[in-house]
């Protein structure tokens, strides 16, 4: 099993296919650019996003990039058909885009490598980095196992993709594909956070033995540590928070503002420090924002924070602190 280096900090390109809103391709690009600027060389997109927009734009910009200098990941499980007679009807699925694209699980060998080609083709490179089956529980966790899982190892063993995995929201169901596959990485979408760490009591310690990688992805938790300060009505698994968890994620606020520490820049290196994360993946909305995360990244956090997170039962001190 081989996975390229990510470094700490990768980028998430869900928004740069309009995720919730429409972003201008100027700002896209510019936003990219302040990412690599910043000293990012993983990107993470899928079809998805946007069907097919974020694909094409992270592609655009890689182009002007030596080849080796960076990693792509995307995603296969879901391909894209086009629709014979669009009307002028966005996207149902929260993104910004026409809906002149459907899309279709197909956890198959012929749907997986249709899926890759297709990305080739979107992006405009010639090979895809990393491959994962995105969310297959939200589909058929079983098929998606018996089908996609062996068809992922066959590319890999063909050369088509240097490294495989899966992407999900569920730590049970990263579990079930880690033991069931020979996986290189998955990709651990909110459950591995500040705020919450259902992932570490099987899933982390399972990769750690078999030493597979984590991409830790929606570390903020739908948004809702991402700002110093908890905003009423904030949301959580991108719905309004509940009062518990609202309360919760207020309390760490708290306790990281009497430490002079910035709430997204203590949840960003939580995320990175145990030792089965490869790399923490974040997205942005503009240039700005992913140079600011990089910052935060990088931020000084006294370890006394930590001490006084454990102490007031925000955390356990079995847990892995940066």
């Amino acid at each position: 099993m081989s996975v390229p280096e990510l470094g700490r900090l990768g980028f998430g390109a869900a928004g740069i296919g309009n995720l919730y809103r429409a972003m201008d391709s100027d700002v896209a690009a510019a936003t990219l650019a302040a990412g690599w600027d910043a000293g990012i060389r993983y990107f993470d997109t899928a079809p998805h996003y946007g069907l097919g927009l974020s694909e094409r734009r992270v592609g655009a910009f890689l182009a002007g990039k030596p080849r080796e200098d960076f990693v792509i990941s995307t995603k296969v499980g879901r391909v894209l058909e086009s629709v014979e007679n669009p009307s002028d009807a966005r996207d149902e699925q929260g993104f910004d885009v026409p809906a002149d694209t459907v899309r279709r699980w197909d956890p198959s060998e012929a749907g997986i490598r249709r899926s890759i080609e297709d990305s080739l083709t979107r992006t405009g490179l010639n090979r895809i980095d990393i491959a994962y089956l995105h969310d297959p529980d939200v589909y058929d966790l079983e098929a998606g196992i018996r089908e996609a899982l062996p068809a992922l190892v066959k590319l890999r063993e063909e050369g088509l993709v240097s490294a495989i995995g899966v992407g999900a929201n569920s730590a049970d169901a990263l579990r079930d594909c880690v033991l069931a596959a020979d996986l290189d990485i998955i990709m651990l979408a909110g459950r591995y956070s500040l705020l919450e760490q259902p992932g570490a009591a099987d899933l982390m310690p399972l990769c750690l033995a078999r030493g597979v990688g984590i991409a830790n992805v929606g570390v903020y938790n739908s948004g809702l540590l991402a700002r110093p300060v908890v905003a009423e009505g904030a949301f959580y698994n991108y719905e309004p928070a509940p009062a518990d968890i609202l309360a919760r994620a207020k309390a760490l606020a708290a306790c990281c503002d009497e430490f002079g520490v910035e709430l997204p820049a203590a949840a960003l290196q939580f995320a990175a420090a145990h030792p089965a994360v490869s790399t923490v993946v974040v997205g942005a909305s503009n240039p700005d924002q992913i140079t600011q995360t990089a910052a935060r990244m990088a931020a000084q956090i006294p370890p006394e924070l930590w001490t006084a997170l454990v102490s007031r039962g925000l955390l356990t001190e079995d847990l892995v602190f940066a």
